[in-house]
């Protein structure tokens, strides 16, 4: 390792609305549109490419999110074909997550080294290699090995399509358009995952939640062949091995040892995971902060707006990952709905996301992006606190129905400019590693939040039974209790984006057209 730091200035960089060249509070300087001479990967392709580029991306993001979802509702039929016991079913939903968001950053790099357009199309083949493995599972071991092996080629695809998002879309409104687009995708993906999860389930197997990934990945492969522009960030940086092994096995120990704590924060098991994880976490930023090529630059994270998305994606991430596994179970397991009633039934916080992005997407330019992201996770907050009343006699439209709206409504605040924020002023041989930022701040979130409310839910279950309660009182008292504590993570994330996004509307965005 050297000792040097990499402090140039994020010179060339995306630019932002409006600030001048060099100008005391705006967050990068900025840079000049791209000219006619200006290098292929930053200069704007035909119009109708760029789009059809756009919604490839879009399809990538979909299925990356909706993977992360589209077995939950059909844990339940899993957990009786295979007899996966009720650990094993977690962690069906735990190893995606986890994998995919502890390898993004070593993806990102990946792909700005390799080439964006070439990370994405192996990444996206081995996305259907992974799904045909799980999809044909015959055993709890090679169920989980499957999603983990998704979760490895979905962290080398999705930064390479961010990426190959942000130099095709450098500026202007059409950034602006293409990154709400983007955005409406990440935060509906979960819910089409439950819909589609609980269609495939009840009209043919829970297998087909997996195997539908191969009509997706051969579009995207086809269609990918002939729209995307190849590009590439740093040449001749290293890929920062040791960055990559302490990162990958931090997050692995913290994840683990948040599992652990459900039986005990104690335990030898749970202590040795939980200080390990932060040792090796600490001695990643330490390396970060040494090595000449480092994966994640710490000039990324210590801009102060980018911090601040970076966060509050963390914590939407443990609601649309975590918490969204319990109203399935709530719906199937107490409810008694069908797995495509219960898919149904998730379809209203879609459509209240897909309804307020466009109205959103629009007073943007007005307002600009700080309202949106503090009201968004209170509105969000709001549905969640709805949520935490359920009963198990209760009715779906007056305990769930409200909830969902509320939810959807305030998520889709917040994905219109998130995306955006989160690479504000990133140069374009950091582009990989940012995108990677942004994916592994929702996947790491939604990995360390399933933990943590599988924790909160199984404390409350408890609890409920030693009363005298019923199953079905316990789980719904557990699910209660983890929609309480998503909403007070949602409140904690308006305070971050109140305290982090800060500045001028012409700061925080790119500039018009």
């Amino acid at each position: 390792m050297t000792r040097s730091l990499d402090t140039a200035p994020e010179t060339g960089s995306i630019p932002t609305a409006g600030a001048p060249a060099g100008s005391a509070g705006s967050a990068v300087p900025s840079a000049p549109r791209p000219s006619a001479g200006a290098p292929s990967a930053l200069r704007p392709a035909a119009s109708a490419r760029r789009w059809w580029a756009l919604a490839v991306i879009a399809l990538t993001q979909l299925v990356v999110v909706l993977d992360g979802t589209i077995v939950n509702i059909a844990l339940p039929q899993a957990q009786r074909d295979l007899g996966l016991t009720d650990a094993e079913r977690q962690w069906v939903v735990t190893a995606y997550a986890l994998v995919f968001g502890a390898l993004l950053l070593l993806g990102g790099r990946i792909a700005d080294a390799w080439g964006r357009k070439r990370a994405f199309m192996a990444g996206m083949i081995g996305f259907g290699l992974a799904s045909l493995y799980g999809g044909l599972a015959q055993s709890a071991a090679e169920l989980v090995i499957a999603r983990g092996l998704q979760g490895l080629c979905a962290a080398l695809l999705a930064p390479a399509a961010l990426a190959l998002l942000t130099v095709t879309f450098p500026f202007g409104r059409e950034r602006n358009t293409a990154f709400a687009v983007y955005g409406a995708v990440a935060g509906s993906g979960a819910a089409v995952g439950l819909l589609l999860g609980g269609l495939l389930t009840e009209v043919a197997s829970w297998r087909w939640c997996l195997l539908v990934n191969l009509a997706f990945v051969a579009v995207a492969v086809i269609v990918g062949a002939f729209v995307l522009v190849e590009s590439r960030g740093q040449r001749g940086a290293g890929l920062d091995a040791w960055g990559a092994f302490t990162a990958v096995l931090g997050f692995g120990a913290l994840v683990y040892g948040f599992t652990l704590a459900e039986e005990g924060w104690t335990s030898a098991g749970t202590i040795g995971c939980l200080v390990g994880g932060a040792v090796l976490l600490a001695l990643f930023v330490w390396i970060e902060s040494r090595v000449a090529h480092p994966l994640l630059p710490l000039r990324i994270v210590a801009h102060r707006v980018r911090a601040g998305a970076y966060l509050v994606q963390a914590v939407v991430g443990s609601v649309l990952i975590g918490a969204t596994l319990y109203l399935t179970l709530h719906l199937q397991l107490v409810l008694g709905m069908a797995p495509l009633h219960a898919g149904l039934a998730t379809v209203v916080m879609t459509v209240s996301t897909l309804l307020v992005v466009p109205v959103f997407t629009r007073l943007l330019p007005a307002i600009g992006p700080r309202p949106l992201m503090v009201a968004g996770p209170v509105v969000a907050a709001a549905g969640m606190l709805w949520l935490s009343r359920i009963t198990a006699d209760g009715d779906y439209l007056a305990q769930v129905l409200p909830g969902l709206i509320l939810l959807g409504a305030g998520l889709g605040m917040v994905f219109v400019p998130l995306q955006n924020l989160a690479l504000i002023g990133v140069a374009p041989q950091d582009a990989g590693a940012a995108s990677a930022t942004v994916n592994a701040s929702m996947q790491l979130g939604g990995s360390i939040g399933l933990s943590l409310f599988a924790l909160v839910a199984a404390s409350r279950s408890a609890q409920a039974a030693t009363t005298g309660a019923s199953d079905a009182e316990a789980l719904a008292s557990g699910s209660g209790a983890v929609f309480l504590a998503a909403a007070g993570a949602l409140l904690i994330a308006a305070v971050i984006a109140l305290v982090c996004i800060r500045g001028a509307k012409s700061e925080l965005m790119p500039e018009h057209a």
